[in-house]
C-alpha cells in the first residue's frame, strides 16, 4: 500500500507530520514499512505492508486513523465541497436493476450533468502522483482519488453510451465478450459478475470497467458507480483473467456496504467540483438492507488478565474511541464496556480482538517483561485425547498413518462423490490437474497405496493405511458447502493366488470390521451399540454387493466396503482393497467411554458351537437378534465363528456357526445342564428365521 505522508497529514490535528513520525507510528501499530521514497514537493512515499484482514488500512484516511491513535492526535474527517444541484432527478435519466443482491449487497448510482472532461487541478494530480498514480483526466482522477483516500473503488460511465440508459447487475452469459479498459477483449464465464446496460456487459464487477462506456473528452453526462461486491466472486474473476487492479485488491479484502454511501457522496461532490458539473438530485440504490453495527462486550478485568498489566477503564475507552470504536460502560458498576464496531472494521468480532486493539495502540513495549512466566499445564481436551487414542490403536493393529493432499483429480472426486453432492473445485491455473477438493479420505489413501505399489515398497496383501482428514463437497444445485472430518481406513485383502476368492474377500472385510469395532470400543465404550447393515453403495468407487452402512447408537457413523474394480483401475491397483470411512465428530462424541468393571468369574464356562443353515439374505444382526430374544440367564455371550457355503448346503443358503458361552456364577455347570437352553435357542432361530441345524 503506497502512502503519502503529506496526504495522511491532512487528516491529523495538528497537521504537521514528519516521515520519521509516520514510519514509527505505523510500525508500532503493526503496519511494517517496506520502503520509503522521497517524491516531488518535499513529500515522502511509504510502502506499507497491510495484512489481508485490515482492508481499512488500504487508504490514506485509514492509515491516518492509525497514526492519530498512536500519537494521541485528533482525527479530522475530510470535508466535501459544496455542489450545484441539477434540476433533473436521477431516476428520470437512468434506471438501475440489481439481479444479484447476494453478491452485490449495495450498488449506488448518481448522475452528474454538465461535465467538462479535461486536465485535473494541481492538487489532485500531485496527490495521485504521490502514491504512484498517473493523472488521466479530472473525472477518472476523482474516482482514483476516492479509492486511495477512503479505500472505496468507484467507476464512471458515459451516460450516453449506456444502452437504454440502464444499469443491470447480473451474471455474465457463457462466452459473453467484454472489452475492458486496457483494450483487451475478454471472454466471460457464467460465474462472473458484470455491470451491464440494456444490451451488453459494460464492466467486470469489482475488477475493471469496459472500454465501450468509458469517459472521453466528449462526455458531458457521467454516471458514478459506487458499490461493493462479494470478495470471492471478485477474486475468482480477477485471477481467471489475470487482472490485479487497485479495485479488486480492495474488494477482495472486504469493502463494507455500510461505508458505500459516504464515499459516494464525497466522490460525487469532488467530481462536480473539478469538472464544473451539476449533481442530479437523488440517488439510485439497489441491494440488501444495511445491517446494524455489531456490538462486542469487553471486560476490563479480562483485558488486564490477558495483557498482564493494569490498564484503566478510561484508557481502554480512549484507545478504542481513537480507532472510531464507540465504547460505553455497561453494568451496575460499569464493569463492562459495550463496544460498537464501526463498519470499516469487519475483523473485530470477539472480545479478544478488542484486547488486541488495546495492546496494539497502547504499545506492546509498554507490557513489562518478567524474569519468570507462570505456566499452568492442563491435560489435553477430550477430543484430542480421543484422536490420539484412535491413532495409537490403529498403529498398534499394523496401520500406517498417512498425510495426503486435500486436492484430487476430477475423476477421483467423481468416483467417491456421495449421491446428491457435487465436487468443490478451485478455479486456478496452478491446479489444472487436481482442481477438486477431496470428497472422501479414500482418494488420498488410494493414491498413497498406488504410490507404494509402484515403488514396490511393500508386499501385496500386507498394507494397512489410515488418515484423519477433512472432506469437502457442496449440495447439488447450490453453493452450500458440506465439510466433515473423517477417519479413513484402507486394508489389502490377503490372497494366496493371482486373484482373490470369495472367502478371502470376506476375510478381508471381517478383518476391517474388527478394526472398526476396536476403534468404536476405544472411543465410545463396550456398551455402544454398533451395527453393520448391508445397503446399496453411495458411490461408484465402492462395490455394490459388498457395502455396509455403519451405525453407532442408531446414528449413521460411516461405511465399510470393498473397493470397486473401477476404483482399482482408476488408481492402477491390482490387489483387492477393503475400505472404511467414519465420521470423526460422531465417533469421538462420547469420549472418554465409561468403563464397567466386574470381578473375574469364580467358575469355568461351557461353550457350545451350533451351525445354522439360513438363507443368503439373513444377516448376522438378524441371527444375533433372534438369539438375544431368548431369556436364558446362564447364556453369558454368543459370537460369530464363521460362514460356509458349498454344494451340500444348497443353493442360496449358507451355514453360519455361532459359539454360545454359558456360565453359572455360583457353581460349575455340567454339560447336560446346557442341553435344554441350547435347544431353546435353536428352536427360536428355527421359528424366526426358518433355519436348520447343520449336523
Amino acid at each position: 500500500m503506497k502512502a503519502s505522508v503529506r496526504w495522511m497529514a491532512k487528516y491529523l490535528e495538528p497537521d504537521r507530520l514528519t516521515p520519521e513520525e509516520a514510519e514509527k507510528a505505523l510500525m508500532d501499530a503493526g503496519l511494517p514499512i517496506e520502503t520509503t521514497e522521497e517524491v516531488g514537493g518535499g513529500d515522502t512515499r511509504l510502502d506499507v505492508e497491510v495484512t489481508s484482514n485490515r482492508g481499512d488500512c488500504l487508504s490514506q484516511y485509514g492509515l491516518a486513523r492509525e497514526i492519530a491513535a498512536k500519537m494521541g492526535r485528533a482525527l479530522r474527517r475530510p470535508e466535501n465541497p459544496k455542489v450545484t444541484i441539477d434540476e433533473a432527478e436521477v431516476g428520470s435519466l437512468l434506471s438501475l436493476e440489481n439481479r444479484e443482491p447476494g453478491v452485490c449487497p449495495r450498488f449506488t448510482a448518481r448522475v452528474i450533468r454538465g461535465v467538462r472532461v479535461g486536465p485535473s487541478p494541481a492538487w489532485l494530480r500531485e496527490a495521485l502522483e504521490a502514491v504512484g498514480q498517473r493523472s488521466i483526466n479530472n473525472v477518472v482522477d476523482v474516482t482514483n482519488y476516492v479509492n486511495f483516500e477512503l479505500g472505496q473503488p468507484c467507476h464512471a460511465f458515459d451516460l450516453k453510451r449506456l444502452a437504454d440508459r440502464k444499469i443491470v447487475v447480473r451474471w455474465a452469459r457463457e462466452k459473453e465478450e467484454l472489452t475492458t479498459l486496457d483494450g483487451k477483449k475478454r471472454v466471460l464465464k457464467a460465474d462472473e459478475l458484470v455491470v451491464a446496460d440494456g444490451e451488453r456487459a459494460q464492466g467486470l464487477a469489482g475488477v475493471m470497467g469496459g472500454g465501450e462506456s468509458e469517459v472521453s473528452a466528449s462526455t458531458t453526462e457521467v454516471v458514478l458507480e459506487v458499490a461493493t461486491w462479494d470478495p470471492a466472486t471478485v477474486r475468482r474473476a480477477a485471477r481467471r483473467h489475470g487482472l490485479r487492479t487497485d479495485a479488486s485488491y480492495r474488494y477482495e479484502r472486504i469493502v463494507d456496504a455500510r461505508t458505500v454511501d459516504g464515499a459516494a457522496e464525497r466522490a460525487a461532490a469532488l467530481l462536480a467540483e473539478v469538472s464544473g458539473g451539476r449533481v442530479c438530485s437523488g440517488v439510485l440504490v439497489a441491494g440488501v438492507a444495511l445491517e446494524a453495527l455489531r456490538e462486542v462486550r469487553l471486560r476490563p478485568s479480562r483485558c488486564r488478565a490477558i495483557l498482564g498489566v493494569g490498564v484503566e477503564v478510561g484508557e481502554m475507552a480512549r484507545i478504542l474511541s481513537a480507532l472510531e470504536i464507540e465504547a460505553r460502560p455497561s453494568g451496575r458498576a460499569g464493569e463492562e464496556l459495550v463496544c460498537t464496531i464501526p463498519a470499516h472494521r469487519p475483523d473485530l468480532e470477539r472480545e479478544i480482538d478488542l484486547v488486541e486493539e488495546v495492546a496494539r495502540v497502547r504499545g506492546l513495549d509498554a507490557i513489562p517483561m518478567h524474569d519468570r512466566v507462570a505456566v499452568a499445564v492442563r491435560s489435553p481436551q477430550n477430543s484430542e485425547r480421543a484422536k490420539r487414542e484412535i491413532s495409537s490403536l490403529l498403529v498398534g493393529m499394523g496401520y500406517y498413518e498417512t498425510v495426503t493432499f486435500s486436492f484430487c483429480t476430477r475423476a477421483a472426486a467423481k468416483m467417491f462423490m456421495p449421491t446428491g453432492l457435487e465436487m468443490v473445485e478451485v478455479d486456478d491455473e496452478r491446479r489444472k490437474e487436481e482442481p477438486a477438493l477431496r470428497p472422501s479420505v479414500l482418494t488420498g489413501l488410494m493414491q498413497c497405496r498406488a504410490s507404494n505399489a509402484n515403488a514396490q515398497s511393500a508386499a501385496a496383501g500386507s498394507v494397512r493405511l489410515f488418515e484423519v482428514a477433512s472432506v469437502y463437497a457442496q449440495r447439488a444445485g447450490s453453493r452450500e458447502t458440506v465439510e466433515h472430518r473423517n477417519v479413513g481406513m484402507l486394508m489389502d485383502v490377503a490372497m494366496r493366488g493371482r486373484s482373490a476368492t470369495t472367502g478371502e474377500l470376506q476375510a478381508g472385510l471381517r478383518a476391517l470390521k474388527a478394526s472398526v469395532e476396536a476403534v468404536v470400543r476405544a472411543s465410545a465404550g463396550s456398551g455402544a451399540v454398533l451395527e453393520f447393515e448391508p445397503v446399496a453403495a453411495h458411490c461408484a468407487g465402492l462395490e455394490a454387493g459388498a457395502y455396509a452402512a455403519v451405525t453407532l447408537n442408531g446414528s449413521r457413523l460411516g461405511y465399510i466396503a470393498l473397493a470397486s474394480r473401477a476404483a482399482l483401475a482408476q488408481f492402477g491397483l491390482e490387489v483387492p482393497i477393503v475400505v472404511a470411512e467414519l465420521d470423526l465428530e460422531r465417533l469421538i462424541g462420547g469420549y472418554p467411554p465409561r468403563a464397567k468393571v466386574t470381578g473375574l468369574p469364580a467358575f469355568p464356562s461351557i461353550e457350545r458351537d451350533v451351525s445354522f443353515i439360513v438363507g443368503e439374505d439373513v444377516t448376522w444382526s438378524r441371527l444375533s437378534g433372534a438369539i438375544g430374544k431368548v431369556g436364558t440367564s446362564r447364556l453369558e455371550h454368543w459370537g460369530f465363528v464363521g460362514t460356509y457355503r458349498g454344494p451340500q448346503i444348497g443353493k442360496g443358503k449358507k451355514s453360519v456357526t455361532v459359539r454360545l458361552r454359558f456360565r453359572d456364577g455360583e457353581r460349575t455347570l455340567r454339560h447336560e445342564e446346557i442341553d435344554a437352553p441350547v435347544e431353546t435357542i435353536v428352536g427360536k432361530v428355527k421359528a424366526e428365521l426358518g433355519a436348520e441345524v447343520r449336523a
